[in-house]
């Protein structure tokens, strides 16, 4: 049986972007924060409008372009427009600073970013390596000077709509968007996704489940693939998606509500703070049919219930393309899902040999067709081996399957640990903690969560003599990284238990969990959260 190859026409954004404005130009697409929206026409109008200018700074198809901003319209017509061109989106987290954003840039090898005036200033501090010119966007205060750098007003996004054609056509194989994913026992990787892959991933997602009527809520940031997703699906199909800066559990219903929104994604901890919520009138005064839930929470029915919507979970990561979904309402409680049409799917042991039912193995992945999931992570050939070896995908997670074929999530292969959808390097966690002069030795680990999902603990070996204050070290940490790096609970130690050769025995702190001699940050009234802006 011959299988279809992908065409241009229904998977690449600027062939699909110019039929869907010229079929139906008054549709909506996008609904943002404020209010405002964009029909099909306005979204087309604005995607070449910030592809104009981006070429006129110099971007050409194949190159990188930064785009360091949070949910908004600017960073819908970035994404768009370096697509339009045939250039490659690479967004960035917000949260970034020091190391890990310069580790970032170098990866890119990006000469042009889009950025938050607010986020700027922290590019002082980082070798930046091509990026050569950065476009401000919003806040109130004028952009940071910074020597090497030229800083543009983002008004050059929305000039003129002139654009030259690419030099060739925009094929589904090439690359669409490179997505930086947190390292496990090295620096973070950018994922290179082909727009058949994200393609892929939509389709598996959505399939049965939406069509051109439906209206997917986007609460997940456009610099993670769960943000990308669901974006570029209601694209290809026609649908339509709300654009959220962030989830907010006292306002989700209200909103969705305000804005018509029928389907949504959420993440396991949001399922939970939803449920203790106390009961409301707009809980039910809502059009939401269906929700993904990841990972099902364990009244997941009573959850589906009360709010009345069906309710589905999914694996997914951002090198894969949506491989194992449940159907609806679950019975296998704490499921994955099954393995979908188009995927083969297989739980192996160290040696990349097939475990029993039963047992718990590593989950590793092959489609039916190439480019259907991720191309390799950029710049980085071994750690691109050693994921394909042997002609499967090798996730780095474990799981079980049982009788009926429903796979179990077990815990993480990889050292990485995932707390509110942000997947946190304990290696670069660690490098941070190492950088303190008091700091002697650092390990993290992942410990449960009240809320589901993981916490982070720092196991601390102090330097000979001193006595870290562990406010001062959480002070120290938060002005190094991204707020949901910084580890909740910190133990310190007298010397770490160590294997023979050297190496840090993580199982055994894992083990330890918390216990009475564990230091709470949110004991001691230190919260840290995501920053706003608007």
């Amino acid at each position: 049986m011959s299988v279809r190859r992908p065409d241009r026409e229904d998977t690449v954004l600027r062939y699909v972007l110019e039929r869907r404005a010229r079929e139906h130009p008054d549709r909506i697409y996008a609904i943002f924060e404020d209010g405002t929206s964009w029909t099909y026409a306005q979204t087309l109008d604005a995607t070449r409008r910030a592809a104009a200018g981006l070429q006129r700074l110099g971007v050409h198809q194949g190159d990188r372009v930064l785009s360091w901003l949070p949910n908004g319209p600017e960073a819908l017509a970035v994404w768009f427009g370096s697509n339009w061109l045939g250039a490659v989106y690479a967004p960035i987290n917000t949260s970034y600073r020091g190391s890990l954003l310069e580790h970032v840039v170098k990866l890119s090898r990006a000469e042009v970013m889009v950025a938050r005036t607010e986020l700027i200033e922290r590019l002082a501090e980082v070798d930046r390596v091509r990026l050569r010119c950065v476009v401000a966007v919003g806040g109130e205060e004028a952009p940071a000077t910074i020597a090497g750098l030229e800083i543009l007003p983002y008004e050059l996004l929305r000039r003129d709509d002139r654009t030259t054609e690419p030099t060739e056509p925009i094929e589904p194989w090439h690359a669409q968007k490179i997505i930086y994913t947190s390292g496990t026992t090295g620096p973070s990787k950018g994922v290179l996704c082909s727009y058949f892959h994200t393609a892929t991933s939509g389709a598996a997602a959505f399939e049965g489940k939406a069509d051109a009527s439906t209206r997917y809520l986007v609460q997940l940031p456009l610099f993670h693939a769960g943000g990308t997703l669901g974006t570029y699906d209601m694209l290809l199909r026609g649908g339509s998606i709300v654009l959220w800066s962030a989830f907010r559990t006292d306002e989700l219903w209200s909103f969705v509500g305000k804005t018509g929104i029928t389907c949504c994604t959420l993440l396991g901890t949001m399922a939970t703070f939803l449920a203790k919520q106390p009961p409301s009138s707009s809980e039910n005064e809502h059009q939401l049919q269906w929700c993904y839930m990841v990972p099902l929470i364990d009244d997941a029915a009573a959850f589906s219930e009360r709010f009345n919507l069906t309710v589905y979970s999914i694996f997914n990561m951002t090198e894969v393309s949506c491989p194992l979904i449940t159907e609806a309402n679950p019975v296998a409680k704490g499921t994955c899902g099954r393995v979908r049409p188009g995927v083969e799917a297989r739980l192996v042991d160290d040696s990349d040999f097939e475990v029993a039912e039963g047992e718990i193995g590593e989950l590793v992945l092959r489609t039916e067709l190439p480019w259907q999931m991720n191309h390799g992570y950029d710049g980085a050939p071994e750690a691109t081996a050693a994921a394909w070896r042997n002609g499967w995908f090798h996730t780095g997670d474990a799981f079980r399957r049982d009788a009926e074929g429903n796979f179990f999530f077990v815990d993480r292969i990889k050292d990485a640990i995932r707390r509110r959808g942000e997947n946190i390097s304990s290696f670069e966690v660690e490098a941070v903690l190492l950088e303190h002069k008091e700091v002697h030795q650092a390990a993290v680990v992942a410990v449960p969560s009240e809320h589901g999902e993981n916490e982070g603990l720092a196991c601390i070996v102090p330097q000979r003599g001193c006595e870290i204050k562990l406010g001062e070290l959480i002070d120290f940490c938060s002005a190094r990284m991204a707020h949901f790096m910084v580890r909740r609970y910190v133990r310190l130690y007298d010397a770490l238990p160590m294997t023979p050769t050297g190496k840090i025995q993580k199982a055994v702190l894992r083990q330890a969990g918390i216990d009475a001699s564990t230091w709470d940050r949110e004991e001691h009234g230190i919260r840290l959260r995501r920053e706003r802006f608007g």
